[in-house]
C-alpha cells in the first residue's frame, strides 16, 4: 500500500496495574482517587532504604495459567493480560488472524519496555550461583530479552506487519504507542496493539533507585508518598504493570462497525541533550517536543482540555513540564485541566505511557478527569503554570470536541507527547 496520511483511532483498551486487573477497575480507582502504593511485605525488604512501591492488584498466575506463566517473564505476563483484554474490546478474538476476520499481514505490535526482564536475569542468575549451570531455565534467554513482551504479544494476534519494541526508558510506552500510530498512519498496517510493561519491583531496582535518591522513601505512609507538585514530595514510587491500547485506521473501523474510544492524533518527540538522568530544568526540550506535536498534526491548542502529566513526583521534574506547557501554549494552559496519576499507580517506567495512554484515552470518552492526590501544599510554581486536578475528579466540557495530552519523559532526555481527541 502507498504512503498516506490515514486517521488513526483507538478502539480497544487493556491494563493491569496498581489499582486493578483490567482497564475497568484501573478507571474507577483513578477517578476515585485511590492509592495502589503499599508496604514491601517481601523478606529481601527489610534491608532496603525503600520499602514500598505500588505493586500489582492482581497476580498473573491468577490469569495466565501456570505452565505458560512459567516461560514468561512477569513484564510479558502483564503485557499479554493486558492486550487480551485490549483485543477483546475492540471485537477480535484469537482466532481472528486464522480465520480471517482481520489481515494478519496488516497487522502489528510494538510493545515497550524500559528495563525489560530484569527480574529474570536477576534470579536465573542466583540460580546458576546457587544451584549450577544444569538449573538454569532453558527459557531464560526468550524470557529476558526486552522484546519478549511485545513478540508474545504480536504471537497472540498473529500479528504479521512487523513486531517492534521501543526503548526509551520511562518514555517508552509512549513511544510505542507514537510508533504504532505511524505504522498506521503511512500504511504499513490497519491494525496495531501497543503499549508498554515494566516488572522491575526487585531488590536490585529498588536498591539502586534509592541509592540515587530518585525514590521517596516516605515508609510510614506508602499511600501519601507519591505526592506530584506537593511542596513535600521527594522521589517517585516504583510501580509494575502494563498498559495497551488496540489502534486501528479509522477506515478499518468504519467497515467492521468497531465502537471508538478517540482518535489518536499523533505524536511529538525530542530530546532534551542535557544530562543522563536530570531533566532539562526550563523544560525546553519537553517543550520541543509539545511544538513538534503542534507542527506535525492538526491539532487545535484551544481543543486540549486536560493534560496527563508525567509528573513523577520528583522535586525538578514536575515543574520542567509546567514550565514547557506554559511555554508552548501561554495562557490556553489555563483551561488545561492537568492530572498526575502517577500519584495513585505509582510509576511504572516503561509501562507508564501505557497506563497513561489508557487513563488519556478514558478521560476523553468519559469527559472526566482524574484528580492528583496527595498534593497537601501546591508548590507555587506548579501553581503559577498549571491548573492541577486536585481532590477529585473533574468533569470536562461535555459539548463540541476536545482533546487531551499524554505526557512521558526518560532518563536520556527522551521526550514524547501523545495526543488524543474525541470523535
Amino acid at each position: 500500500m502507498s504512503s498516506t496520511n490515514r486517521t488513526v483511532v483507538v478502539t480497544g483498551i487493556g491494563a493491569t496495574t496498581p489499582l486493578g486487573g483490567d482497564a475497568t477497575s484501573t478507571w474507577e480507582g483513578l477517578v476515585a482517587g485511590k492509592s495502589g502504593v503499599r508496604p514491601l511485605e517481601q523478606d529481601w525488604a527489610a534491608d532496603q532504604a525503600v520499602r514500598i512501591a505500588a505493586q500489582i492488584a492482581v497476580e498473573p498466575t491468577e490469569v495466565i495459567p501456570r505452565p505458560q506463566a512459567r516461560k514468561l517473564d512477569r513484564s510479558a505476563q502483564f503485557a499479554l493480560i493486558a492486550a487480551k483484554e485490549a483485543w477483546a474490546d475492540a471485537g477480535y478474538t484469537e482466532t481472528s488472524a486464522d480465520d480471517g476476520t482481520v489481515d494478519a499481514d496488516r497487522v502489528g505490535a510494538v510493545i515497550a519496555s524500559g528495563i525489560g526482564g530484569v527480574t529474570t536475569l536477576l534470579d536465573q542468575y542466583d540460580v546458576l550461583k546457587d544451584k549450577g549451570v544444569r538449573r538454569v531455565s532453558p527459557h531464560t534467554v526468550p524470557m529476558l530479552m526486552p522484546n519478549g513482551p511485545s513478540a508474545n504479544v504480536g504471537l497472540y494476534v498473529g500479528a504479521r506487519a512487523g513486531v517492534h519494541t521501543p526503548v526509551s526508558a520511562c518514555a517508552s510506552g509512549a513511544e510505542a504507542i507514537g510508533y504504532a500510530i505511524e505504522m498506521i498512519r503511512t500504511g504499513r498496517a490497519d491494525v496495531v496493539v501497543a503499549g508498554g510493561t515494566e516488572a522491575a519491583i526487585h531488590p536490585l531496582p529498588i536498591a539502586a533507585f534509592g541509592n540515587m535518591m530518585a525514590m521517596s522513601k516516605n515508609n510510614e505512609n506508602p499511600q501519601a508518598a507519591s505526592r506530584p507538585y506537593d511542596t513535600a514530595r521527594d522521589g517517585f514510587v516504583l510501580g509494575e504493570g502494563a498498559g495497551v491500547v488496540v489502534l486501528e485506521s479509522a477506515e478499518h473501523a468504519a467497515a467492521r462497525g468497531a465502537r471508538v474510544y478517540a482518535e489518536a492524533v499523533g505524536q511529538g518527540i525530542s530530546a532534551d541533550g542535557h544530562d543522563i538522568v536530570q531533566p532539562e530544568p526550563e523544560g525546553r526540550g519537553i517543550a520541543h517536543a509539545l511544538q513538534n506535536l503542534l507542527d506535525r498534526t492538526d491539532l487545535d491548542p484551544a481543543e486540549i482540555v486536560h493534560v496527563n502529566a508525567h509528573a513523577t513526583s520528583t522535586p525538578a521534574g514536575d515543574i520542567a513540564e509546567l514550565k514547557a506547557l506554559r511555554k508552548v501554549f501561554g495562557d490556553d494552559t489555563d483551561h488545561m485541566a492537568v492530572s498526575g496519576t502517577k500519584s495513585m499507580t505509582g510509576h511504572l517506567l516503561g509501562g507508564a505511557g501505557g497506563v497513561e495512554t489508557v487513563a488519556t484515552v478514558l478521560a476523553l470518552y468519559h469527559r472526566v478527569a482524574p484528580p492528583t492526590i496527595n498534593v497537601d501544599n501546591l508548590d507555587p510554581e506548579a501553581e503559577a503554570n498549571a491548573d492541577v486536578v486536585r481532590g477529585e475528579a473533574r468533569k470536562l466540557p461535555v459539548q463540541g470536541r476536545i482533546a487531551a495530552l499524554n505526557d512521558s519523559f526518560g532518563f536520556g532526555g527522551h521526550n514524547v507527547v501523545l495526543a488524543f481527541r474525541t470523535i
